[in-house]
């Protein structure tokens, strides 16, 4: 079953932040991850409000952890942990 990366991110550091996104895209196409949205306009209805919110649609959620555990996209991570706060969650969809 298809499965939906879903993260909400306050980015604290700007430049930092760019290195994680120029380097997180393409560890996301590599394990199967395509995106779906990224940064764009949003309601927030419930819980904490985090100014972007990105969703990346995967084949399977083994393969999106698959991606997250991956020595590509922790290089990546590496950029954004101190430059950013966020939730990160995979989600099975009923497709």
């Amino acid at each position: 079953m298809p499965a939906l990366w879903i993260a909400h991110v306050t980015v604290t550091d700007e430049e930092a932040y760019g290195r994680y996104a120029k380097l997180a895209g393409p560890a996301i196409a590599k394990h199967g991850g395509a995106f779906i949205a990224r940064g764009g306009r949003y309601v927030q209805l419930e819980g904490k409000e985090r100014p972007r919110n990105v969703v990346a649609k995967f084949p399977s959620v083994e393969a999106a952890e698959a991606c997250y555990h991956s020595p590509e996209y922790q290089e990546a991570l590496s950029h954004a942990r101190g430059a950013s706060e966020r939730e990160l969650l995979i989600v099975e969809t009923s497709e």
